[in-house]
């Protein structure tokens, strides 16, 4: 794991230990930042189920100002921080242990509210329509912000959710990407 491309192009990056998270390939991160930028003008992003922190932390290398980092795991949240640290990232992160909705429910009492957000739950627990339902609600994606859903290759997600539209859907072996867009509802 590594990466990709951007100011910290080939930097290797932890994984968490363990078997209970499953990183992003290089191969479908690439190909997921080639959808939604490849590169940005600043930005802030949100990575909910981080994981590692790889898709945070290739939006950061990629240009985006600022990323908040949510998992529920210890040993993920420790990692997340080691990577950071290796990537020197510090001043343009938040990083905090909680599962997804409570960390959503203050994110919203903060009045945050972001450019993009990456979607990427332990498969046995797709909750991506609920999720993205309860963000439309809350308002917490900017207009013409994106929602990339990281998925089992045999889950069909919606043409849209709320405000989100699906702009784009690939398939990687088991792997699939939904990719959202949302409208300023006019």
């Amino acid at each position: 794991m590594r990466v990709v491309s951007g100011i910290c192009k080939g930097r290797p990056l932890k994984a968490v230990p363990g078997n209970t998270t499953r990183p992003t390939t290089d191969k479908v991160k690439e190909a997921l930042f080639n959808m939604i930028g490849p590169y940005f003008d600043g930005g802030t992003g949100l990575d909910l189920f981080a994981g590692s922190g790889g898709l945070g932390l290739e939006g950061l290398s990629r240009g985006l100002d600022k990323v908040i980092f949510i998992d529920r795991d210890a040993k993920a949240i420790q990692t997340i921080q080691d990577n950071i640290s290796a990537c020197r990232f510090d001043d343009k992160t938040e990083v905090f242990r909680n599962d997804a909705d409570r960390a959503l429910k203050a994110l919203i009492k903060r009045e945050i509210m972001f450019d993009y957000i990456f979607l990427d739950p332990p498969y046995k627990l797709q909750e991506l329509v609920r999720l993205m339902e309860k963000m439309d609600k809350a308002n917490v994606v900017k207009d013409q912000g994106i929602i990339v859903c990281e998925h089992s290759f045999d889950v069909d997600l919606p043409p849209s959710v709320g405000r989100f539209s699906q702009i784009k859907h690939e398939k990687y072996g088991i792997i699939a990407i939904t990719i959202y867009l949302k409208s300023n509802g006019e």
